[in-house]
């Protein structure tokens, strides 16, 4: 019988099964610009998962799953269904793994992510939204016998991100909260699950932003809720709907789910890039943004790490989000 949750045994199995086939992404304590200004008394630590090959966490998640395929199901090859992050991750890892994959992602997905996800060799099908992105996965995962290898829910995804938190617990001890984006659950659960069996004390927050918050409905309700549309800057929270593994795990180990906006995240972007001269994508920014909004007063004092879990945006956009987080910032100093 499968586990409701990823114990810290199976998690520190798994870390030790993709030792070196992972990065060990640092930590940065960040003591200068924003956070001297405004949270002078907190101690702030990011943990810089946009480090990780392919750019994300997601590597780990994508990589413990398909080194769980038997050869039959490696030659009939995988699917997976992202706006970008998993399928990179998925495309790399079935390279390495010697199988065939097919990734299906919205049209509106950003170029740079279909393009990487084309160079390591996946056969790349774009759909009008994220919706029909999910209905066609199963079609071939149905019709062509592939095994699907879920964005964020299931067991094995959710003991590799359970590696990120092992891996920030070595290295920052003694820590009071842990902030964690939130796309569908499978990052958040799992370094959840890891953190708190390690430290019970230690709150965990997740963060979703106002557009793609079925996690923080579905915690309202105490069941996995499913939206009508999702529409946010964070184009990797796009999760349209929340499932039953991920939702458990989250509802076990997380403290409380917030939600930010999209000038925040635009700002909390900037301020990556100003103070600590990060490339990350808005997706990584939610939790500098909670940090910066919802959780700044609760948090205040505190000894807290930030999830800053990916970097794969191009230079257009990445540079358009900078200057609206700019125009923002500077509206708010000028009132």
């Amino acid at each position: 019988m499968t586990s409701s949750y990823p114990s810290l045994a199976q998690i520190r199995d798994t870390a030790a099964r993709l030792d070196g086939k992972i990065l060990h992404t640092p930590v940065w304590r960040w003591q200068t610009g924003v956070i001297e200004e405004q949270l002078p008394t907190t101690e702030v630590w990011l943990k810089l998962e946009l480090f990780q090959k392919t750019g994300t966490f997601k590597l780990r998640g994508a990589l413990n799953c398909i080194e769980a395929l038997d050869a039959a199901a490696r030659r009939r090859g995988v699917v997976a269904v992202s706006a970008g992050n998993h399928a990179i991750a998925v495309a790399y890892t079935a390279r390495l793994a010697g199988c065939g994959a097919k990734v299906v992602m919205p049209a509106h997905a950003s170029p740079a992510r279909i393009a990487a996800c084309r160079e390591f060799g996946a056969e790349v099908l774009l759909m009008p939204d994220v919706h029909q992105a999910f209905a066609r996965g199963r079609e071939i995962e149905r019709d062509e016998g592939r095994t699907m290898l879920h964005p964020y829910d299931g067991p094995l995804t959710a003991q590799g991100t359970g590696t990120v938190g092992l891996e920030l617990m070595a290295q920052v001890p003694g820590l009071d909260a842990v902030v964690v984006p939130v796309g569908g659950g499978g990052l958040c659960g799992g370094i959840a699950a890891a953190v708190k069996q390690l430290n019970p004390h230690c709150a965990v927050y997740g963060v979703e932003p106002f557009g793609a918050d079925a996690l923080y409905r579905s915690f309202a309700s105490g069941a996995p809720e499913t939206l009508e549309r999702v529409d946010t800057v964070a184009d990797s929270l796009c999760a349209p709907y929340a499932m039953e593994y991920s939702f458990n795990v989250c509802r076990r180990f997380v403290n409380e789910v917030v939600r930010v906006d999209d000038d925040q995240i635009c700002q909390a972007m900037l301020y990556l890039f100003r103070d600590a001269k990060l490339v990350a994508e808005p997706a990584a920014a939610v939790a500098t943004a909670a940090l910066l909004g919802p959780l700044r007063e609760r948090l205040a004092g505190k000894r807290v790490a930030l999830l800053v879990c990916g970097s794969n945006i191009d230079p257009a956009r990445f540079a358009e989000l900078l200057c609206r987080g700019a125009r923002i910032r500077d509206t708010m100093t000028a009132c």
